[in-house]
């Protein structure tokens, strides 16, 4: 699945929602990417929590399309 891919599903599933995707370790390796996700809905919640929230966003993607995931979630105000 395509960097490109991936941050249009995070955000369709993420309201409001700001995601970077990028290939984790450069640009000829299709199976590690690494996401920066921004969104509101992560306030008050745990790391983990929005991870969780991403995962969700992404469905069967993460166990059948994406080999690996290096995830960075934050609030707008961090």
């Amino acid at each position: 699945m395509s960097p490109e891919e991936v941050q249009r599903r995070i955000e369709d599933g993420l309201p409001e929602c700001d995601a970077d995707v990028t290939r984790a370790r450069g640009k000829h390796d299709d199976d590690h990417l690494a996401a920066t996700v921004v969104s509101p809905s992560f306030e008050g919640e745990t790391i983990v929590d929005q991870h969780q929230q991403v995962y969700d966003a992404l469905g069967d993607a993460m166990t059948t399309e994406i080999h690996a995931l290096e995830l960075t979630t934050k609030t707008p105000e961090e």
